[in-house]
């Protein structure tokens, strides 16, 4: 979401323990080459880390129906990476569906979409939208619709950006969970400022600097930016997940994975 928050949305009927299912094994002792977060392996897991901090959820393809206010000042917040209605980024994803498929449940709500951006107004969208929504997250053309445009304003741009910077996985993950929650803009607490406040306390690795250092400086400036503001102020995903494979080493973000997230604790064993 374009500067939109990531609060426990579900946590109310969070269980206090996930897993995918999969039995925990060993790390091997002899790494596997290492990948980058594009690899569908990868990515997935990047998708599960997103969703268990939004959606208190592994099941992150669960996600394209969710709907709600979560009274961040940003209107409804939705979908599988929390467009939100009063950032435009919700509107940019009901356009292209339209154009995709011409008639489609939401396209009615377009005028309303395009009134209330830069608001968290409901006006238009009020009472039938949340319902629609999820009507139209049945229809395989509006998933494909989220996953593009999810892929185009912050999967896309972060992983390039991370790479650009010499960055592994793990460190292409943190890149991306931030402009998830803080929005690609450059102001200081966007993505943008908080590069150029980590840039200002360590080099990236293309710099010549060290990969750990940096991302540790990185961590530090997200959170200090997630601080200023109060739909932020849980920095958990930062201090019990992307910290914790920091200090473990992992920079390839490789399985078994555990991590917290609002009190919750999560496994990607396999």
């Amino acid at each position: 979401m374009l500067a939109a928050a990531l609060v426990p949305t579900l946590a109310c009927g969070a269980a206090t323990a996930h897993t995918d299912g999969q039995a925990p094994s060993a790390r091997t002792s002899v790494a596997a080459a290492a990948v980058d977060l594009t690899d569908p392996h990868k990515k997935d897991i990047a998708m599960r880390l997103v969703s268990s901090a939004e959606n208190s959820s592994l099941d992150w393809k669960a996600q394209y129906k969710y709907i709600e206010d979560i009274d961040d000042g940003r209107g409804y917040t939705a979908g599988i990476i929390g467009f939100c209605s009063g950032t435009g980024d919700m509107l940019d994803l009901v356009e292209l569906y339209t154009r995709k498929s011409p008639g489609n449940v939401l396209a009615k709500y377009l005028p309303a979409l395009r009134e209330v951006n830069g608001s968290d107004s409901h006006k238009g969208l009020d009472p039938g939208f949340t319902k629609d929504w999820k009507i139209a997250a049945k229809d395989a053309a509006f998933q494909a619709a989220q996953d593009s445009e999810r892929d185009r304003v912050y999967f896309g741009p972060a992983v390039q950006q991370a790479k650009k910077d010499g960055l592994r996985a793990l460190g292409q993950f943190i890149y991306y969970d931030a402009i998830v929650m803080h929005g690609p803009g450059d102001d200081a607490v966007s993505f943008g400022g908080i590069r150029k406040t980590a840039l200002k306390k360590a080099r990236t690795p293309a710099q010549g600097g060290d990969q750990t250092a940096y991302l540790n400086a990185f961590l530090d400036a997200r959170k200090a930016a997630m601080k200023t503001e109060e739909a932020h102020s849980d920095t958990s995903r930062v201090d019990t997940a992307q910290r914790v494979f920091l200090k473990a080493g992992n920079l390839d973000l490789d399985p078994p994975l555990t991590w917290k997230v609002y009190g919750d604790r999560y496994t990607i064993s396999k």
